[in-house]
């Protein structure tokens, strides 16, 4: 393409510059006898442009007064096939990523010639034309700029009605080649980047806003998808059902990086519009049915461990003091409203920090979400509040839940979520704690439901302490925290044993909690822990019979640092992908699945000796088992 830079220095001269304008400007129609030519032409034409912007300015003058890129947009009228628009793009596309002069850019994007090759109706159904169009498109956004935006929109008056750039890239946001997928969200993360208030008016308004509606239904579709093989029946426990999950999970991860690359911009009504978007369509409807709301589920039918993945893996990644207080408002919205009720009812009013529940609760007003309506036999909107308040009435007067306060007027029944910690899944047990641990932790977190939940104010993650999930008086999981720490010793110690990584994941969550101020063993609890490690121990010594039992040494040794890795490993680096894949292995097992050669039931009965093993090291540095 560059080979003219081997040749005379005469191709780039002004005067061979204007006889091939003039060659151009004599092409009446572009056919397959002449595209060829033209090809060259057009070629030849940004080569010595190109040249020209660095090296000699008369070049660009020339160019400016001949309206060189208005032939550029005649050369597309005038052909008979679109075999000429791809190179045309390219070439296009190779010339404004090289221009450096911010004169040279003001005037490429001036006089509607970028709007013109954009809006031409260009014939996208074979070949590599999109890329071609999307990767101009591309190598436009990142040369405009605050003072450049306005020559690409029309306005009526001070209104933005058009932007073609940005209207027509969306129309490949769904593309099927990643390659293009890709280039249209670096495009929309530009024009994001530069925009000012009147063209943020028109992207975050009815009809260019649906594409954030758009965004999050396509990443609700890949949540079904992914919730599918996970409770595929077939091929259980296998590695090509793990290598596609986790290469679901990889598609559903990048999306949510995309959705933090646009909060990361910091402009409000963009941040409001996507974080609405990821609330109403995405987050209230996968935790609603965790919230036991009858027959008020949506349409989405995801299973409750893998609703509590995509909520846990979306905190984590995309973040943001909105969606991190939007879910706790949803997760709490019981426990709140019952301690503003009680403030009220004692004090005349809202004050002090139960004050703080109010504009938590206020806020989820402005949500909508969809349910099903069985009467339509569709869907209907449903403000989130209504559907809460609901389901307070339901659960005051369902015998079943404990009303009574505990520790300092503090409500400690298991209700939602907090049930799922007690469930009888032990993946559910599992990832319903990792979710709250991920709220309790996170610095977004206000004051109020950090203190139900039992996040110190007083030491944030900023400090350098292993742990950030402090006790506080009062709270929620303080209350549960004995039934909690039983749990997990009762998931070690269950007959038949589970499998290693449950028991590794299980002990990483129990050293975890123990490290918070005050919590200790009980003797019940530490019978527990003595029979897990038992019944661990005779089935390791169970193989020292086996045919591999020569082996165990070396095993012994190479596992070690598989399980010091799993028990240490930091909390924010933690994958809540673990939840899904003891899913699966605990389906496995359940459905008698789970390999019965020798050599993995010794390589299992070595990992949980070790994770044991190392898991009361632990509590015996930490002075929590004595």
């Amino acid at each position: 393409m560059w080979r003219s830079l081997w040749r005379s220095i005469d191709r780039f001269s002004l005067q061979h510059f204007k006889s091939v304008i003039t060659e151009l400007r004599q092409i009446k129609v572009v056919n397959a006898q002449n595209r060829d030519t033209v090809v060259d032409l057009l070629q030849t034409i940004v080569e010595i442009v190109t040249y020209g912007d660095r090296q000699d300015p008369l070049i660009f003058e020339c160019f400016m007064e001949y309206q060189v890129l208005a032939e550029f947009v005649r050369v597309l009228k005038i052909s008979t096939s679109s075999t000429i628009e791809a190179p045309l793009l390219q070439y296009l596309s190779i010339m404004i990523q090289n221009m450096d002069s911010e004169h040279a850019i003001y005037y490429c994007l001036s006089n509607d010639y970028v709007n013109n090759i954009v809006a031409h109706p260009y014939n996208f159904d074979a070949g590599d034309l999109a890329l071609y169009y999307v990767s101009f498109l591309r190598a436009v956004s990142s040369k405009i700029s605050r003072d450049t935006l306005c020559l690409l929109v029309k306005v009526h008056g001070d209104v933005v009605v058009s932007f073609p750039m940005y209207t027509e890239a969306l129309k490949f946001a769904q593309h099927e080649e990643k390659m293009i997928q890709t280039a249209i969200r670096a495009l929309t993360l530009n024009i994001y980047n530069i925009c000012d208030n009147n063209v943020y008016q028109f992207i975050t308004t009815p009809p260019a806003s649906i594409y954030f509606s758009d965004l999050v239904s396509s990443l609700r579709k890949q949540c079904l998808q992914l919730d599918a093989l996970v409770n595929s029946s077939e091929d259980k426990c296998t590695h090509q059902r793990n290598k596609d999950i986790f290469l679901e999970t990889d598609k559903i991860v990048d999306d949510l990086f995309y959705f933090k690359d646009m909060l990361s911009v910091g402009e409000s009504r963009l941040s409001r519009v996507v974080t609405q978007n990821l609330l109403s369509l995405l987050i209230l409807p996968l935790l609603l049915p965790l919230l036991k709301l009858g027959e008020n589920k949506g349409s989405y039918n995801i299973s409750a461990v893998t609703s509590l993945y995509i909520v846990s893996r979306l905190l984590q990644v995309v973040g943001g003091k909105h969606l991190i207080n939007g879910v706790a408002g949803l997760l709490l919205y019981h426990y709140m409203a019952l301690c503003q009720r009680d403030a009220i009812a004692t004090n005349g009013d809202i004050a002090g920090s139960i004050g703080d529940a109010s504009p938590l609760l206020h806020s989820l007003n402005d949500i909508n979400i969809k349910v099903s309506d069985h009467e339509a036999e569709g869907e209907k909107e449903i403000n989130i509040n209504y559907l809460l308040q609901h389901l307070n009435v339901q659960t005051s007067s369902n015998s079943h839940f404990d009303g009574s306060p505990k520790d300092d007027n503090v409500y400690i029944e298991r209700f939602g979520i907090f049930a799922y910690l007690f469930s009888d899944n032990h993946s559910i047990s599992l990832a319903s704690l990792f979710l709250l641990l991920t709220l309790a932790e996170n610095k977004d977190l206000e004051h109020f439901p950090a203190s139900l939940l039992g996040m110190s104010q007083s030491q944030g993650l900023m400090n350098n302490c292993e742990s950030a999930f402090l006790k506080v008086d009062g709270s929620i999981l303080v209350g549960l925290m004995p039934q909690i720490l039983k749990t997990l010793l009762k998931v070690l110690a269950c007959q038949p044993p589970v499998s290693p990584p449950m028991q590794w994941h299980t002990g990483w969550f129990l050293r975890k909690l123990l490290q918070c101020q005050g919590n200790k063993l009980t003797d019940d609890n530490i019978h527990l822990f003595n029979t897990s490690y038992e019944q661990s121990r005779e089935c390791l010594q169970k193989e020292l019979d086996g045919c591999w039992f020569d082996h165990i040494p070396d095993t012994i040794g190479h596992e070690w640092g598989s399980c010091k890795k799993a028990l240490e490993l930091q909390f924010h680096v933690k994958d809540p992908l673990f939840t899904l894949e003891l899913e699966i292995c605990q389906q496995a097992i359940d459905g008698n699945f789970n390999s019965c050669f020798a050599w993995e039931r010794m390589v299992d009965a070595v990992k949980d000796q070790e994770s044991l093993a190392g898991l009361l090291s632990r509590m015996l540095v930490s002075g929590i088992f004595t």
